[in-house]
């Protein structure tokens, strides 16, 4: 028997090889051929910087999402949600992620519209130029991000650069504007997370008194007070609290 089942196992695998060369042996391979030339036409040089400006913003995408939208505040509160109700990887972190992206383009909807609208459509229809597409498009961003952003961080990285103070929010430089805007949203991120774990700490501390009281010292109040805290985070409808507090505070 132990035979046949080698002899078996060999015949499968030649004729797994037979049609695999065969095959290869029919149909080419399709090779890639990149070459770097010269051009007489301004307007191919101006072409090919295009294409690598497109790639580098898109390289720079995720930095984009996470320092000059609102993803960062909720990804933060959202995660705080879940470690207060001491569910583990209960919901997922993709879910977590997921949910915190299509909230970010949900909010920054009006900003993206605006960027549309005022540069990128304009400059599609040859209306506008590379660089007033650019900054029209930066715009939209500034006066988001400014309305987040307190004065005092704000000022921080203005006199560290001894920049001079802006005028107007055009004036105000990115590279100012976008770290003031970040650790504005890690405090009020922490102020959220703060007043979520308020009740569910409540919740332990009476579970393990309880518990202490009793007697039973070897149990882990974690587990008793697990089952209080989900019942508690439905009754109260917590996920629409939380992501309608997230809004609210966005308005």
């Amino acid at each position: 028997m132990k035979r046949f089942y080698i002899l078996l196992s060999l015949l499968l695998c030649s004729w797994m090889l037979l049609p695999g060369q065969s095959f290869a042996a029919q149909v080419p391979i399709p090779g890639l051929d990149i070459n770097i030339g010269t051009s007489n036409k301004p307007e191919d040089v101006s072409l090919t910087l295009q294409i690598l400006l497109l790639f580098t913003v898109l390289s720079l995408a995720p930095s984009i999402l996470i320092m000059m939208t609102c993803f960062t505040r909720i990804v933060i509160v959202l995660s705080f949600t879940r470690t207060a109700l001491s569910t583990q990887q209960a919901p997922p972190t993709q879910v977590l992620i997921g949910l915190a992206l299509f909230l970010t383009f949900f909010i920054m909807a009006p900003t993206f519209s605006e960027v549309n609208n005022q540069a990128l459509q304009p400059y599609f229809k040859k209306q506008i130029t590379q660089e007033q597409a650019v900054e029209k498009a930066v715009l939209p961003f500034k006066n988001f991000m400014v309305k987040h952003t307190r004065g005092k961080d704000l000022n921080l990285f203005l006199e560290y650069t001894k920049a001079p103070k802006p005028k107007t929010v055009k004036d105000i430089p990115l590279t100012a504007l976008v770290p003031a805007y970040a650790i504005s949203e890690l405090k009020t991120a922490l102020q959220i997370g703060f007043m979520i774990f308020i009740p569910f700490l409540v919740i332990d501390m009476v579970v393990a008194s309880v518990l202490m009281a009793m007697g039973m010292m070897m149990l882990p109040p974690v587990m008793i007070s697990l089952p209080f805290k989900i019942l508690l985070f439905i009754l109260v409808d917590g996920w629409y609290l939380v992501v309608k507090s997230l809004l609210l505070s966005f308005q």
